[in-house]
């Protein structure tokens, strides 16, 4: 989903220390639950207020987290506040700053929307709580062996740091009252804009939308894909992007507006696409493209689609700081995300339409016929239609491309 997110490393020189608007810290420490106790984290929880910081920039998502705030509620008396970011990486920034600090309890995060390099990011400078996700009663739903990367983020084992809560492909998506035929290849994509200049774009990275394309494309033309498994600084990294950099040189000049402005996010790509500025956008989900139909966003004539050789894939997640004020209350909000009944939700089209992370057979006969009956939208692509799902690079990656693009392509809005 999916932006979002900028990468710690990228970040962190001009976000370190910023202060966080309407999240008071806590001057009393929540003990560390007792996960494997489920009943005693309910009642731990129970009157605790969790700031959840997750990314803002899409209204249909900032509806579905407000109303997961009031089932918690109502449901465990802990109440919710969405601290809206337009880049995930300040909230990590927040939490290492709180760290050098020595504000070890009482922190001002309590639970992170995050995936990649930002996950990558905190656990590797230790500052998250857990492991717990594996002892949540709702985890015994999530479809470990089907969807692997719901235990493996961008190649970095878990290790129940952060609990999924959705899973993701990219697809790309057109007006088909509009185009006969569409390209589907990163090759094919220059080929086609070379007789239709100026008709697509991508966000700036970091943007996390503009940041996926250019692995996209890497995936696509890089000389051995399974390079981009191990670290960067374990090859000659500059090799391996050459290729990259090439497909670039030919294709910036023909971008919208020849690459000299970009669209800030997925949801102002969609809006180029529906004003007819350009013809084929993408997205991290063909859910989310139905939703807009159903919210008149697009016409509906907008149909969904994938490369020949497959998009890249993952799964987004939610994780509890090391110093979280309300771990117990976070905690507990994260299971209910991995409920079938939120997941179900969250499919819905017309409330989100991302794909969920639970089995199917581990679900009760009920939520199992909940979910066949479900209707996905006429953009949303069947699993039989969504090609092959290529693995996301190794964080370290994602860094560096987004450092070197700036360099050479990095425009001022």
């Amino acid at each position: 989903m999916r932006s979002k997110m900028r990468s710690f490393v990228s970040g962190f020189a001009v976000a370190t220390g910023i202060a966080v608007a309407s999240m008071p810290m806590s001057a009393v420490a929540d003990p560390a639950p007792d996960v494997g106790n489920w009943q005693s984290v309910l009642e731990q929880a129970r009157g605790q207020t969790v700031y959840w910081h997750a990314w803002g920039g899409e209204p249909r998502i900032n509806d579905y987290i407000a109303w997961a705030g009031d089932q918690v509620l109502e449901r465990y008396g802990v109440e919710v506040v969405q601290v809206k970011l337009t880049d995930t990486a300040d909230a990590v920034t927040k939490v290492l700053s709180e760290k050098t600090a020595g504000v070890d309890d009482g922190g001002a995060v309590d639970l992170i929307w995050i995936n990649g390099e930002n996950f990558a990011a905190m656990k590797r400078n230790d500052l998250l709580f857990g492991p717990w996700v594996e002892e949540t009663p709702n985890f015994d739903y999530v479809d470990v062996k089907g969807k692997p990367t719901v235990i493996n983020d961008f190649t970095v084992p878990t290790n129940g740091l952060e609990a999924p809560w959705g899973m993701a492909q990219v697809s790309f998506y057109y007006d088909t009252a509009k185009l006969d035929s569409v390209p589907k290849s990163a090759q094919a994509l220059l080929e086609w804009l070379a007789k239709h200049p100026g008709r697509f774009t991508y966000p700036q990275p970091p943007n996390y939308m503009g940041s996926t394309f250019l692995k996209q494309v890497l995936t696509e033309v890089v000389d051995d894909p399974k390079v981009l498994q191990q670290p960067a600084d374990e090859v000659d990294a500059q090799k391996v992007l050459a290729p990259l950099w090439g497909y670039l040189e030919d294709l910036q000049p023909l971008l919208w507006r020849n690459g000299q402005a970009y669209p800030q996010n997925g949801a102002a790509m969609r809006t180029l696409l529906a004003d007819n500025e350009v013809d084929i956008a993408f997205s991290f989900s063909s859910g989310e493209v139905s939703s807009a139909i159903e919210a008149f966003e697009l016409p509906d004539t907008v149909r969904s689609y994938v490369f020949d050789t497959g998009t890249l894939g993952n799964t987004n997640f939610v994780a509890v700081p090391y110093n979280a004020s309300a771990k117990a209350g976070a905690v507990v909000l994260a299971d209910f995300l991995m409920s079938p009944e939120a997941q179900l939700r969250k499919q819905d089209p017309q409330y989100w339409g991302a794909d969920t992370v639970l089995a199917m057979d581990k679900l009760p006969a009920d939520m199992q016929n909940a979910f066949a009956n479900l209707d996905l939208g006429i953009a949303s692509l069947s699993p039989a239609e969504r090609g092959t799902v290529l693995p996301e690079p190794h964080p370290s990656w994602m860094s560096l491309v987004e450092t070197e693009w700036q360099k050479r392509y990095g425009v001022v809005q």
